[in-house]
């Protein structure tokens, strides 16, 4: 079991994410695949094609806490059968190879596409030494736990090597496709994210001894901060979420003294995401300086905004039209393993799958079946598409 009724708990780096790839690997393994874990974490299964130019199928198996069930792991299951089918027609024209990301969504200690970030772009190791989850628990000792030395994860980088094209499916994660009544979209690209802890350090002091006019509550200042977030993004048509608040002592007698504040701010245009940045960090200032609190911030994560390639973009309508008719063309508000590919300079592209009320990272989390056989059928042709567009066919 790697869920329960709250919904899945297949968090990366934790004993169900753990059975869940146990469970995954023993399927990989019944098929004719070279499988691998990398140095980050990665599992790897190889169907050896006529050349070495390689087609990537990607996908994740972690889960949010209380998540969905179909949330990444929708991908690489449609890349294990589509990778039964290949196998039983003999050497694809090119390699096919199926990935399982490594923490894509960085919900235990806050920064996602770990295992893809390490293959195709870079990470900052002294930075990951520092992250730590709720219980104090550092990134380094849970991943040592399944193997993983933080200062070796930049070896996966080595996988990168020969592929030329990267696929990936996913649910929609949205309200989108189903207020158009369209089972299947093609998606433009995704947004860019950046995502700080800004830290407010006042004075812990009696609840009820206090004037008001005396009082340096960082409580106070973050809950203005949550506010002033939410008009920056309207203001810019990007997105902006204080998704975590950590206070101290947290009394409801004392005053709070300490309070760290996590702000996730997103849009596909990089211009005005930077100009979101800029603008709660002004906002932090304000407020910091109006309730006399001190103020300090640290980056946790970014990635600027990916545009996918327009001949898979291509590819993947043609695979969608001729499986269900109707074709949606929209850019994806989550960050995927794909937009580090993408913005490595691989050529990649995603197909969406209809979510029902546009419900994800909650066990609510559902597609209609028929939507799912649709997506699955879908994106083998996709992937036919995309080896013989590799091979050069």
């Amino acid at each position: 079991m790697t869920g329960d009724a709250h919904g899945a708990q297949r968090v990366a780096w934790t004993a169900p994410w753990g059975r869940a790839r146990e469970w995954f690997h023993r399927k990989l393994a019944e098929l004719p695949l070279d499988l691998v874990t990398d140095a980050a974490g990665n599992q790897w299964a190889t169907l050896r094609g006529m050349s070495e130019r390689t087609v990537l199928i990607g996908g994740h198996l972690d889960s949010v806490p209380d998540g969905g069930w179909l949330d990444g792991c929708l991908g690489v299951l449609a890349g294990l059968e589509v990778l039964r089918r290949l196998a039983s027609a003999g050497a694809p024209p090119v390699t096919v190879r199926l990935v399982d990301w490594a923490d894509e969504e960085g919900a235990r200690f806050g920064h996602s596409v770990f295992g893809s970030t390490a293959t195709f772009g870079s990470l900052d190791l002294a930075s990951l030494q520092e992250l730590t989850d709720r219980d104090g628990i550092c990134l380094a000792d849970a991943v040592a736990g399944y193997g993983i030395d933080l200062a070796r994860v930049a070896e996966a980088s080595r996988h990168a090597a020969h592929v030329a094209a990267y696929v990936e499916l996913h649910i929609e994660q949205g309200p989108v496709l189903e207020s158009l009544d369209i089972p299947l979209g093609v998606v433009t690209g995704t947004v860019g994210v950046e995502r700080h802890v800004i830290h407010f350090s006042g004075q812990a002091a009696h609840a009820g001894a206090t004037p008001m006019e005396r009082r340096r509550d960082a409580l106070g200042a973050a809950a203005t901060l949550a506010l002033a977030v939410r008009e920056i993004a309207r203001r810019h048509g990007g997105v902006g979420t204080v998704g975590r608040i950590v206070a101290s002592p947290n009394t409801p007698t004392v005053i709070v003294g300490q309070c760290d504040v996590w702000v996730d701010l997103r849009h596909e245009n990089e211009i005005r995401l930077a100009s979101m940045l800029v603008e709660t960090q002004e906002a932090a200032t304000a407020i910091a300086e109006r309730e006399r609190v001190d103020l300090k911030s640290r980056l946790l994560w970014q990635i600027p905004p990916a545009s996918f390639d327009p001949q898979l973009i291509e590819l993947c309508e043609e695979a969608v039209q001729e499986t269900c008719g109707d074709v949606h063309r929209l850019p994806s508000g989550a960050i995927h393993d794909a937009t580090q590919v993408a913005n490595s300079g691989v050529p990649a592209v995603m197909m969406f799958a209809q979510s029902l009320g546009g419900i994800s990272h909650s066990k609510e989390e559902d597609t209609r079946t028929e939507h799912l056989l649709l997506a699955v059928r879908a994106f083998d042709r996709l992937v036919s598409k995309t080896t013989r567009w590799a091979a050069g066919w």
